[in-house]
């Protein structure tokens, strides 16, 4: 039966688990237990445990081969991604499923303080206003699917699960993830809102630059362009880290000397910028482009309503089993009160 929402009800087997779960995946990942059991993982108050069901397809240790795969795969393709989690530039969202738009305030600033001798003298009174602002929350996924006889020959002969096609599922989820960072996703528009990424933000700061590959590009014409790059930044109040990004056209360009003089590469020589944390090649990004960001949630954040995950569901009378790799990511490009941004994109 198909599965689908009206009004609010669930009608299928996979609708009716999420509701009766608090839309919550678990729900669709049941397994075989040690004792030859079906049973799934439900929160329990504040504690997982795993609670009987009807029937459940996967050993608990085959839903571990999938979920290694799965995770080591979405990993090796983020970049950009990776910076924002390793910095802890991520919000959280309990109920991912259950939401599909993050609703934030967008505050204006206040006067300045006033100076004064006199302890009893008034200062100007303001409050700040808000503007409400929205921003989707898209499921990004991918789905792939077992038949009965390959999952019953790979038990039969010990031989362990097949994940080639897993592990291009995770990553063509991390490749949309990616991208909406970068490139942001302007055509898809929710609930009033739009996904911006870091060449496309309406508030970035952008300016002009030689192609790095270039002849007339030297080692010091690009040191001078990414300086000038970090000054526009101090410029909009945004004083770092940085991390910059460029593309893969520009990779081996950093590889080589600075200059003939100078012992060493043009890459350690840009890494000698006040500032600059690190410099990254992300595929995502088209040659002639080159980004300069602040890495601070004032900047940008990731909203997380559920890390990568697979779920399960049965077709054909259970012989064919389902699975969809998804995540709720997305980046959340922002600027203060006053438009000033932190992201400088340069082409």
């Amino acid at each position: 039966m198909e599965d689908f929402f009206v009004n609010g009800q669930a009608h299928g087997s996979v609708a009716e688990k999420l509701m009766a779960n608090n839309m919550s995946p678990l729900a669709l990942r049941p397994f075989i237990g040690n004792d030859g059991k079906p049973y799934v993982s439900k929160m329990i108050g504040n504690e997982l445990k795993a609670v009987p069901v009807a029937n459940a397809t996967l050993r608990k240790d085959e839903w571990k081969v999938i979920d290694t795969a799965v995770i080591q795969a979405f990993k090796s393709r983020l970049i950009g991604v990776a910076d924002l989690i390793s910095r802890g530039l991520v919000y959280n969202i309990g109920d991912g499923l259950g939401t599909t738009v993050l609703e934030y305030q967008k505050m204006k600033d206040v006067q300045g303080a006033t100076m004064s001798m006199n302890a009893a003298s008034k200062g100007r009174k303001d409050r700040p206003e808000f503007d409400i602002a929205y921003l989707p929350l898209p499921i990004v996924h991918k789905e792939f699917s077992f038949d009965i006889r390959q999952l019953t020959a790979s038990r039969k002969h010990g031989q362990p699960l097949d994940t080639t096609m897993i592990e291009m599922c995770a990553r063509k989820c991390a490749d949309k993830v990616e991208q909406m960072l970068f490139n942001g996703s302007g055509t898809y528009t929710f609930g009033g809102g739009t996904i911006y990424g870091y060449l496309d933000a309406p508030n970035r700061n952008t300016g002009s630059l030689t192609a790095w590959t270039a002849s007339a590009s030297t080692g010091a014409t690009i040191l001078a362009q990414v300086v000038a790059m970090k000054q526009a930044a101090i410029a909009d109040r945004c004083y770092g880290p940085y991390v910059l990004y460029i593309p893969t056209a520009y990779e081996t360009q950093l590889d080589e000397d600075y200059n003939s003089s100078y012992p060493k590469s043009l890459r350690q020589r840009l890494l000698e910028i006040e500032g600059i944390s690190d410099i990254k090649v992300s595929d995502q990004m088209t040659a002639a482009n080159v980004v300069l960001v602040q890495m601070n949630t004032e900047t940008v954040r990731l909203v997380q309503g559920m890390g990568i995950t697979v779920v399960e569901w049965s077709n054909d009378g259970g012989l064919t089993k389902e699975y969809k790799v998804m995540t709720i990511s997305v980046p959340q490009v922002r600027a203060d009160s006053e438009g000033r941004s932190g992201i400088q994109h340069w082409s």
